[in-house]
């Protein structure tokens, strides 16, 4: 197994799915973060803090990541992009892809969606960018950011939740600035991330959950695989 997951600013991932990315890691799972954008329009910290702060949920975590440096609000899906997208699936070839659920208050990562997805689509057509051979994932989900919507899986991430947690505190600079302009992020965004997981623990007899909404069926091969 192999995971490559797509977000459009350095934090948007963690809040998705960090519980989960720390149970993959744990038993030596491959994961890729990948930020779009270096959030440079972000009203509090900077690009260099941001990178730095991005450094340290990686260690929490334990994955890989890269940012690919598209425009922060520039997320427009043009050629350009589209193609930076299609070679790193390509290239990388995970199993799983995960990125941001399309319903979202923050435009980027609607955007982000749609980005991914029209890569995803180019990624399996063997005569578009034929010096990489084409690929398309065995599984692609979505991960919440700012939705609150029930979830098509849920997954129990009781025991990594304070991993989680760990990797958000890492984002001081967007969750409790000192010196900086209000913003939903500084309005208890992690306790209200922490509701939320607890929630979908909720929905399925756990402390916590981390949930994914579903793109293609999920798959079940035999009638014993049913939890």
């Amino acid at each position: 197994m192999k995971i490559v997951a797509i977000g459009a600013h350095p934090d948007d991932i963690e809040i998705g799915i960090a519980g989960m990315t720390a149970q993959w890691t744990a038993d030596g799972t491959d994961v890729l973060y990948v930020d779009l954008t270096r959030a440079e329009l972000s009203s509090n910290g900077d690009v260099a803090t941001r990178a730095q702060e991005a450094e340290t949920a990686d260690r929490v975590l334990g994955i890989r990541r890269m940012n690919l440096e598209f425009p922060d609000r520039g997320l427009i899906g043009d050629a350009t992009q589209i193609e930076a997208l299609v070679r790193l699936i390509r290239t990388e070839r995970p199993t799983h892809i995960l990125y941001p659920y399309g319903v979202d208050r923050h435009p980027d990562h609607g955007a982000c969606a749609r980005l991914v997805e029209e890569a995803l689509f180019n990624a399996g057509i063997r005569k578009y960018m034929p010096d990489v051979p084409a690929y398309r994932p065995s599984s692609v989900y979505q991960y919440m950011i700012n939705a609150h919507t029930t979830p098509d899986v849920c997954i129990d991430i009781t025991a990594t939740i304070e991993h989680k947690l760990n990797a958000l505190r890492a984002y001081a600079s967007q969750f409790t600035p000192v010196d900086g302009v209000a913003t939903p992020l500084t309005d208890a965004y992690v306790d209200r991330v922490l509701a939320r997981e607890r929630h979908f623990g909720s929905l399925i007899g756990t402390e916590y959950a981390e949930g994914l909404m579903t793109i293609r069926p999920y798959v079940v091969n035999e009638a014993g695989e049913l939890a």
